[in-house]
């Protein structure tokens, strides 16, 4: 992870004033993605347009509500490209048909001619049902063993097989890639290098120690970024409408990121959780070591996503303060609490 310290660090830009200090912005790769053809690609598979569009929040993909002229709004999905090969977005859909075949609550994408997965001028896209909902509280245990009988159903069918072109939660790709990128490329503030770099090293250490700890443990077909953003709850219950980071891994990686509060609250609160998912699904306590270890992956690689992600106009008109020195000055601080939490070893759930 050492980085050449002579390079021009992006975040320079603490200059309003400097034109030259941010790297320049490639062309993004939406900019041809226009009303029209947003339009055009729905109505080539045969389904006439109303023309209106409604942006959803989405920044890895771009997502649109798309009105009929006979029936409900569609959802349309375009994949970034370059992103993900068709391989691995037709896993996607296949573990959410599979899924919703087993009368999981999951909104897979609508197939036509056999067929989920389509291109109209470059662009790969899918359609979906829309479907309502509210982000869920999981503030009684209630909700909470509600919400571990879904993800225990969820697991009962991600158990079945693997997927063989997703990828996996892995040490390197998250955390030791990430931290060389953003070192690399002169995202660390100068004044931070030395303590981001010692730290995350010294995380890793304890992340590779605590992954050893739980090794043998299953891995399997997972949601992969089961945080209450991406749930939708309803007078039915829970319910996921995307699966585009569904990943290999162990099963706490899609309980760890529901939980919050002091390690008393969040051993509570996961204890609920495996009340319900234990009704589906076999639980290996040996996961618990990981959850901090995963939490701080999860940081680690969120930070390298964005810088990643920066020559796409819709990234720093998003998250701003990215490129603010106080950014970095915190996540060096929250880092170092992460060693800490990791240290602590596992949640007691007695």
């Amino acid at each position: 992870m050492d980085a050449d310290r002579s390079r021009q660090s992006p975040l320079a830009a603490a200059d309003p004033n400097s034109s030259s200090s941010m790297p320049k912005p490639d062309p993004h790769p939406y900019e041809r993605l226009t009303p029209d053809v947003i339009i055009a690609a729905v109505e080539s598979l045969g389904r006439d347009s109303d023309r209106r569009i409604l942006a959803l929040s989405s920044y890895e993909n771009r997502v649109y509500q798309v009105g009929m002229e006979q029936g409900a709004p569609v959802i349309v999905k375009f994949y970034r490209p370059g992103r993900w090969s068709d391989a691995s977005i037709h896993e996607e859909h296949g573990f959410a048909l599979e899924l919703a075949a087993a009368e999981v609550p999951v909104v897979p994408p609508l197939v036509r001619d056999g067929r989920t997965l389509f291109e109209y001028e470059g662009f790969r896209f899918a359609l979906f049902e829309r479907r309502g909902g509210r982000w869920p509280e999981l503030g009684s245990a209630t909700e909470r063993e509600w919400m571990g009988r879904f993800l225990g159903r969820i697991h009962m069918v991600g158990r079945r097989q693997k997927f063989r072109h997703r990828e996996r939660i892995d040490i390197a790709r998250m955390g030791e890639q990430s931290c060389e990128f953003l070192l690399a490329n002169g995202w660390i503030p100068a004044h931070l290098e030395d303590a981001y770099d010692t730290l995350t090293r010294d995380l890793l250490d304890a992340i590779h120690e605590s992954f050893d700890s739980a090794s043998g443990v299953a891995q399997l077909r997972l949601h992969g970024d089961c945080h209450r953003g991406n749930v939708l709850w309803t007078d039915e219950g829970p319910h996921f409408v995307d699966l585009d980071d569904c990943v290999m891994g162990p099963a706490i990686q899609d309980l760890w990121m529901l939980l919050s509060g002091n390690r008393r609250d969040m051993a509570e609160q996961l204890s609920q959780l495996l009340e319900g998912y234990t009704q589906f699904a076999d639980f290996d306590h040996r996961e618990l070591v990981l959850v901090e270890s995963l939490r701080t992956l999860r940081m680690i690689h969120y930070s390298a996503w964005l810088a990643r992600r920066w020559a796409d106009p819709a990234f720093p008109a998003a998250f701003p303060w990215f490129v603010e020195p106080r950014y970095w000055e915190n996540q060096v601080l929250s880092l170092r609490e992460q060693l800490g939490a990791i240290a602590e070893g596992p949640l007691d759930l007695r």
